[in-house]
């Protein structure tokens, strides 16, 4: 659903406020002056944490005056004085809201994780404020209702739909006690969806595994004792090591350690962050929330939240995606079952007889697949130094489109761990900035994302290029040395900047038709993963950090051989977090008393989820779904893979993986126009067809 006001990153909700203007809280405040830097990107170096707050006063003030400007005019509604007036108000507000939402993922601090507890109710009125008027959703009506007058053209009337539909699905037919308690609930659910992100990061950096004995360090890669060493340094315990929850910290800990007893300690840390009745925990905090969801639902007419999210989706019902899950679940879980048999197998060569339990999966699949393929994952990272791989990305992006980046050094990084780069098109002229942010810190909440400091548009008739940034938790450098990558850090980073990609691409005139649905929009990031390890791109990005020497062939094909191999545990672990997600929004009823990590453990354990293998994300930290941003969504990344598998068999069977006349019909039809076709329309005038799962299920080695 496209929000009536646009916040960069997450569909924050808004709020009016009447504030006075206040002079010397003005002065000199860059949020209320147009950017004098390169490219116009925010100056991060002058903004201070006091001047977020009046510059979200100030902009929720002028909005509501926009608002008030609009219903108050004696003219007849039409397209351009009611629906275009809309889609370009709140300026003030977009702009401090990209930059606040955009610092607080990737470099938050104490003060602003108060002052978005401050800020989460105010801008929740604010958006109910325009959604909820009246006067304003009666002038959206009336040009809606003669939309065959007005001569629109095919993105001015995708603009009007879509503005009526968010009135609509925002409860502006609701009468006035519902949207009353309509109000109610979009607060409290913004809150508690702040809460859970604010406690998943804490308990995130709570915990450490400190090791004081060099014989505990046995099996782990040089790598990674240097950087545990240097978290120790700083955490003020130097000759000790630090092994944190943060995933370069954590999983190569679980790959690698021989330890089991520490490699039990740390993956029980990870597995029950916000579980651990404390002041961090989320349990009631989930109940609640889901609570909330469905009381939402109920209240605008539907049977549960899923039903409710879903309508708006390419999926359109839970039974949809069910239907998907179901097919995959069986043939992967089979797989998975195999590779368990591998792991004791592994375990027994060691003369043991336990039975493998989730800290040891990790560890003896890496035993398994050495086996199997004579492959070390320790093997592939001297061919994937950060810099190199960055450039990968780069040389398949001109390689597709003929478009280049060109790294800046005189303009504002968001954090001084940041590069920055120009896009050009192949014509040279300006696409858009991009940020590249790769290195996990305390400040920066876990995962890899990317969103937009300034999304593109259109001002006074020309295009203006979108400000976007990549940001990642990659394994930081051993001291001297340059980021060696894993294959999945690898193919994280070429998923992001496929999302940059679709972001810089973007050319529509409205901000009303930039979105996607959500289980399209990892389309253009899935598909960008494909050319990671085609051997004709190894041959170009992944050089030995210290030799300069190309991959070798033979590694290349044991890459290959071995990829598939681990598909039964990754696709069981993401399916479970989908339907774990899917099962708590479909629910018509919470009990009070509900013990949300019991219903995760019966939900899963019907479906025969091996025990070594919990859900991708379990309850208490599944930050995509109970923070807000893929709620009753996560299906999302495996109904794209649908997608984005059946694309790259159009670059296959033209023999070309290069092919600039797929790549330019992508482009036209999936990154450039954002929503103003039908999601699957914009599939089908690619692909000249629907996809279906076949490419999928070879492509995970599942058929």
């Amino acid at each position: 659903m496209n929000k009536l006001v646009l916040i960069a990153g997450a569909a924050f909700a808004l709020t009016a406020c009447n504030a006075p203007k206040d002079q010397k809280t003005e002065a000199g405040n860059p949020f209320f002056t147009e950017y004098t830097t390169p490219f116009g990107v925010p100056p991060f170096d002058q903004i201070k944490i006091e001047h977020y707050l009046p510059a979200f006063e100030k902009g929720i003030q002028e909005q509501a005056q926009e608002i008030d400007a609009i219903v108050n005019q004696k003219s007849v509604p039409d397209f351009e004085n009611t629906i275009v007036a809309l889609d370009q108000s709140g300026k003030l507000l977009r702009k401090v809201s990209a930059v606040f939402y955009g610092q607080n993922s990737a470099n938050t601090s104490d003060e602003m994780q108060e002052l978005s507890k401050q800020l989460s109710p105010m801008l929740s009125k604010h958006e109910d404020d325009i959604s909820l008027n009246p006067k304003l959703f009666e002038r959206v009506k009336q040009v809606y209702e003669n939309k065959d007058q007005m001569g629109l053209n095919k993105e001015q009337e995708k603009l009007l739909e879509e503005t009526y539909k968010d009135f609509v699905r925002s409860g502006a037919n609701l009468d006035e006690e519902k949207q009353a308690k309509l109000r109610e609930l979009n607060s409290e659910i913004a809150m508690l969806q702040l809460t859970f992100g604010q406690n998943m990061l804490k308990e995130t950096n709570d915990f450490q595994l400190i090791i004081d004995k060099e014989e505990d360090l046995s099996g782990l890669p040089a790598s990674l004792i240097a950087n545990a060493a240097e978290t120790a340094k700083a955490a003020g315990q130097e000759g000790k090591w630090i092994f944190t929850l943060h995933n370069p910290s954590v999983m190569p800990f679980l790959q690698y350690a021989d330890n089991r007893s520490l490699r039990e300690k740390i993956f029980n840390g990870y597995i029950n962050r916000g579980n651990n009745n404390n002041d961090a925990d989320n349990k009631e905090v989930v109940r609640q929330l889901i609570e909330k969801r469905l009381e939402k639902a109920k209240l605008m007419g539907y049977k549960n939240y899923a039903s409710f999210v879903l309508e708006d989706r390419m999926a359109k019902t839970p039974e949809n995606v069910y239907k998907l899950l179901d097919e995959v679940w069986t043939p992967a879980l089979a797989k998975a079952k195999e590779e368990l048999a591998d792991i004791q197998t592994e375990i027994k060569k060691e003369g043991q007889s336990f039975e493998a339990e989730g800290w040891d999966w990790r560890y003896y699949f890496e035993k398994a697949k050495k086996a199997k393929f004579d492959l070390d994952e320790n093997q592939i990272r001297p061919y994937l130094p950060l810099n190199q791989v960055r450039e990968g990305a780069f040389y398949v992006a001109n390689k597709l489109y003929g478009i280049t980046f060109t790294e800046l050094k005189d303009i504002p990084l968001p954090h001084p761990d940041a590069l920055a780069f120009e896009c050009k098109d192949k014509d040279g002229t300006h696409l858009g900035v991009l940020y590249m942010d790769f290195f996990p810190r305390a400040s920066k909440r876990g995962g890899a994302w990317c969103g937009t400091y300034r999304s593109q548009t259109y001002v006074d008739g020309k295009r203006q290029g979108p400000v976007v940034t990549i940001v990642c938790n990659f394994t930081q450098p051993a001291a001297g040395q340059p980021a060696l990558l894993s294959a999945d850090e690898a193919s994280t980073l070429f998923h992001e900047f496929g999302h940059a990609l679709n972001n810089l691409f973007k050319d529509v005139h409205y901000y009303g038709v930039s979105g996607v649905p959500r289980d399209f929009v990892e389309l253009p990031s899935q598909i960008m993963e494909h050319w990671v390890f085609e051997p004709e791109v190894l041959k170009v990005y992944a050089k030995h950090y210290q030799t300069g020497e190309v991959i070798p062939a033979d590694l290349i094909e044991k890459l290959d051989k071995s990829g598939k191999y681990g598909q039964g545990f990754a696709t069981t672990e993401y399916l479970a977090a989908s339907l774990l997600d899917m099962d708590y929004h479909v629910l018509t009823e919470i009990p009070a008393d509900m013990d949300v990590m019991k219903f995760e453990e019966e939900t899963l354990g019907k479906r025969g989820l091996l025990k070594q293998i919990p859900s991708r994300y379990r309850t208490t930290y599944f930050n995509h779904t109970m923070g807000g941003g893929y709620t009753a969504g996560y299906y999302s990344y495996i109904w794209a893979e649908v997608l984005d598998a059946d694309a790259y068999e159009a670059y296959k069977e033209t023999g070309d993986i290069f092919n600039q006349e797929v790549a330019g019909k992508f482009r036209k039809y999936i990154l450039t126009p954002g929503g103003i076709d039908d999601a699957m329309d914009m599939y089908k005038n690619f692909r000249g067809k629907e996809p279906g799962t076949e490419p999928l299920l070879k492509n995970r080695g599942l058929k």
